[in-house]
């Protein structure tokens, strides 16, 4: 264990907008039999965490620390781990009852995969929830295969951007929806085709799709119907789609929850990271102090890739 028995970590006490988010001196934790202790070097920013800190998503007893991404250092081992050792740079998914926005948090080993070299810290934080999210909605819940058709919506957003390269890496025919500012960046990553969703109704163009992902929700995930081909599906993260529209079309429709227990997916994540055929887009990089603008800044919904909260200041390879 550290020497020191505190730590700084932006806490909320109450619900409510990014000033509810403070910077404070607490209790160092202690992690459980199969917890590893990490020494947060940064932590990646989710939309989950500012619907959290409204009081919309989960129910974190308060105050709370908030943030799931992390990569970091091991610092001390649960009683019961014998897959890691101290001092191994590691990365992945914050115990909900810890928390990464924080010097140091604890992690369920089955939630956390080796780091690898070329990879820095801030790369690694800005991986877990929204690679393994598009990883387990593309291969777990559609089975995607090489050849076939698939349409991501929200493209340049967190979970987007990763489904446009898994997608194409796995041989796919990769559509997209975007801004028009951030068409570019997509189509950079491996997208065949971009659709402007403020000057063009993909359903006008788009057809013969065998896999939708949809993270918006709402009027994008109804007129998704339409463009599927039979027995195709279209995998919602966001809201539970209408069977009786998926039942009308011969299609399917089901609604994604995140599993964060996915070190082998984690690894396998990493080593397309590491080899380059996959990106992790950084849009900005803030200090742990500035968690309440990293808030700010993902609920304009016009963020390209991940914001990353740096925790501490100098980072090992």
């Amino acid at each position: 264990m550290p020497a020191t028995m505190t730590m700084k970590a932006e806490r909320i006490h109450s619900f409510g907008g990014p000033d509810v988010l403070h910077l404070e001196e607490v209790e160092l934790p202690r992690p459980g039999a199969h917890e590893l202790l990490v020494r947060v070097h940064a932590a990646g920013v989710n939309p989950a965490d500012w619907k959290m800190r409204e009081g919309k998503y989960g129910n974190p007893p308060l105050p709370s620390i908030l943030g799931r991404d992390f990569s970091g250092v091991i610092e001390a081992l649960g009683p019961s781990v014998e897959l890691f050792r101290v001092g191994e740079e590691v990365f992945g998914c914050a115990s909900e009852k810890s928390g990464s926005y924080a010097e140091y948090a604890l992690a369920p080993t089955n939630q956390v995969a080796e780091k690898p070299q070329a990879l820095d810290h801030i790369q690694a934080a800005a991986l877990p929830i929204a690679a393994l999210t598009a990883w387990q909605a593309l291969f777990d819940k559609a089975n995607l295969k090489p050849g076939q058709r698939v349409l991501i919506h929200a493209a340049a957003g967190g979970v987007g951007l990763f489904a446009v390269q898994f997608a194409k890496w796995k041989g796919a025919y990769v559509i997209g929806t975007a801004s028009a500012d951030h068409a570019a960046l997509v189509q950079a990553l491996g997208a065949d085709e971009v659709i402007d969703y403020h000057a063009t109704r993909f359903e006008e163009i788009v057809h013969d799709i065998d896999v939708v992902l949809d993270p918006v929700g709402g009027q994008t995930q109804e007129r998704s119907w339409q463009v599927l081909r039979p027995d195709g599906i279209l995998v919602s993260l966001v809201q539970a789609p209408s069977q009786q529209a998926a039942t009308a079309r011969g299609v399917r429709g089901i609604l994604m929850r995140f599993d964060p227990a996915g070190r082998q997916e984690l690894s396998r994540i990493a080593d397309l990271v590491a080899s380059g055929r996959v990106k992790p887009v950084i849009a900005k990089v803030l200090p742990l102090s500035e968690a309440a603008q990293a808030h700010a800044l993902s609920q304009t919904g016009h963020i390209a890739g991940k914001l990353v909260l740096r925790v501490a200041e100098e980072e090992s390879r």
